[in-house]
C-alpha cells in the first residue's frame, strides 16, 4: 500500500465560515481512515500533523498545557509532530510558547513527570499549576485559522461530496466502508 495522496474534506465543511469545520472534517476522513485499519504511515502526513495540532489545541484550550500533557503521556514524537506543524502552517508565536513549556517539562526530574502522568489531574496538584500557562489565550495567532487555512491552500486539498469521498477511500482500502 502507498501512501494516500490526498487531503480531503467534505465540500460543506469546505465551504463553511467555520475554520474548525475544515478541520474536522480532516479529523473525521482521518479517523474513518483508521477505523478501516489503515496504518498512519499510509495517511497524508500533513493531514496528520493539522490533526495533532487540533488535538493539542483543544487539549490546552479545555485543561491548560498540563492536560495537553497529561492527556498525551508526554509522548516525544507527538511533541515533534506538533512542533513542526506549528512551524509548518506559521504559527510563530504558538511554536515559541509550545518551546518554551516542552523546556518546563524537560527541566522536571523523571520521577516527578512519571508521577504526574500515573496520577490524578484534579485535585491538589503543584506539578499541573507548574506546567500550566495562560498565556496561550492571549496570543494574537488564531490557530484554529491558520491550520483551516493550512489545509485549504495545501496542493493535495481537495473537497469533495461526502459520498465521492467514500467512494475514493473504498478504492483506496479496496472494500466497501460502511456508512454509519
Amino acid at each position: 500500500m502507498e501512501e494516500f495522496g490526498k487531503i480531503l474534506v467534505s465540500e460543506t465543511a469546505a465551504n463553511s465560515e467555520n475554520p474548525q469545520d475544515i478541520i474536522n472534517s480532516n479529523i473525521s476522513i482521518i479517523n474513518l481512515m483508521r477505523e478501516e485499519k489503515v496504518n498512519d504511515d499510509f495517511i497524508h502526513e500533513d493531514a496528520l500533523l493539522s490533526y495533532y495540532l487540533d488535538y493539542y489545541a483543544s487539549q490546552y484550550s479545555a485543561g491548560n498545557f498540563s492536560q495537553f500533557v497529561y492527556n498525551s503521556g508526554w509522548n516525544k514524537e507527538l511533541n515533534e509532530l506538533i512542533e513542526e506543524g506549528l512551524a509548518l502552517i506559521g504559527a510563530e508565536k504558538h511554536l515559541e510558547l509550545f518551546q518554551a513549556q516542552s523546556k518546563r517539562v524537560k527541566l522536571l526530574s523523571s520521577v516527578k513527570i512519571g508521577k504526574f502522568l500515573k496520577g490524578k489531574l484534579e485535585g491538589v496538584n503543584p506539578t499541573r499549576d507548574l506546567l500550566n500557562n495562560s498565556a496561550f489565550f492571549e496570543l494574537d495567532e488564531n490557530l484554529v485559522q491558520l491550520n483551516a487555512d493550512f489545509l485549504k491552500n495545501h496542493p493535495d486539498f481537495e473537497a469533495l461530496p461526502v459520498e465521492e469521498i467514500f467512494a475514493v477511500l473504498e478504492e483506496f482500502v479496496g472494500h466497501e466502508i460502511k456508512r454509519a
